[in-house]
């Protein structure tokens, strides 16, 4: 019983390291309909993707307010290529 304690207790231990999921982050919200406000999606790449959600279900598609267009940096290990110049030999 100890045995089963201890490895559940370090599989949770485990999982609780690995890494972490990011929320979802698209230009694109639907806002559907219902009492209350209904709910909303913000995870949609075009605008005729979220219209092609909402139709037929109602509601409307927005921009997402909170989006922030994802930014590629360059890798740390990418070498950066430089052109030497070439400075003639003076006799």
């Amino acid at each position: 019983m100890k045995a089963f304690l201890f490895v559940s207790a370090l599989l949770v231990g485990i999982a609780g390291i690995s890494t972490y999921a990011d929320a979802q982050n698209y230009p694109w919200c639907a806002q559907y309909s219902g009492r209350g406000g209904g709910a909303r999606n913000c995870g949609f790449t075009t605008f005729d993707q979220c219209m092609a959600t909402v139709s037929g279900i109602g509601g409307i598609c927005v921009r997402n307010t909170q989006y922030v267009p994802f930014v590629a940096r360059p890798s740390p290990h990418t070498r950066v290529r430089r052109r030497l110049r070439h400075h003639p030999r003076t006799r």
